[in-house]
């Protein structure tokens, strides 16, 4: 049951969508026979991620708000899908709503301890939490976005939270460049973007996010986005950017 639904979120990180469908059915089958209700709760939040992934903000909120009414209160999978429910919020640019969900998640994540696999994707990191709030705070525009990435940003690479988290390190530089451009700084945008971009460590489900800056650069005529736009266009074999707001 887990095995199928770690399958399915491995899956979408790769784009490969109808075989994480099929691992996601598999694993919510099993979980409604079993009566387990904290993994019926991650399908519903995995499910959450990917058509938020995918440009579907509304059904995003939809799937991770059933995900909270599923899972039993206080676990990780309810504090993670009310994580993705205020990114759904912030994506549909919805300001008190998003700000509401974000205080939520951080009564939540208050009394958390770092749990001793802090890697384990199904147990919450409470460091995730600043992760995702600088996410949500830049896809929402608020102005506090820009230093709070900075922090969050240089925190993942002094590794003062625990051991490094290089794939989490490369999402908040793609966070501190989105806010960036929201900030009239383009420059230093494009240099976290391209490093972003070739680090090796970006995965799929995350391109769209170097597209927003790409896209943003070139509406501002930045004179490096013809190069960030090549790189895009390596990274993704030749699929053509696209802007997600």
């Amino acid at each position: 049951m887990a095995g199928s639904l770690l399958a399915a979120t491995c899956l979408i990180d790769l784009r490969r969508f109808p075989a994480a469908a099929a691992r996601l059915r598999t694993a919510a089958q099993l979980a409604k026979e079993s009566e387990h209700r904290e993994i019926a709760a991650w399908c519903l939040e995995t499910e959450a991620w990917q058509v938020l992934t995918d440009g579907d903000f509304g059904q995003a909120l939809a799937l991770a708000q059933a995900a909270q009414r599923v899972a039993p209160g206080g676990s990780s999978a309810y504090i993670q899908a009310t994580a993705q429910e205020g990114r759904a919020w912030a994506r549909l640019g919805r300001p008190r709503e998003t700000h509401e969900t974000l205080n939520r998640l951080m009564r939540l994540v208050e009394p958390l301890h770092v749990p001793d696999r802090a890697e384990h994707h199904y147990r919450y990191d409470p460091a995730k939490s600043d992760a995702y709030l600088a996410t949500t705070l830049c896809w929402l525009g608020d102005p506090s976005a820009e230093p709070y990435s900075r922090g969050v940003l240089a925190r993942l690479e002094s590794a003062t939270d625990g051991p490094p988290r290089p794939r989490r390190a490369v999402a908040a530089r793609l966070d501190l460049a989105l806010a960036l451009l929201a900030a009239d700084q383009p420059d230093e945008a494009g240099h976290l973007t391209l490093a972003a971009m070739t680090s090796g460590l970006l995965v799929p489900s995350h391109y769209w996010r170097a597209a927003e800056v790409v896209s943003g650069l070139e509406a501002r005529r930045a004179p490096e986005a013809a190069e960030l736009r090549e790189a895009y266009r390596e990274l993704c074999g030749g699929s053509v950017v696209q802007n997600r707001s």
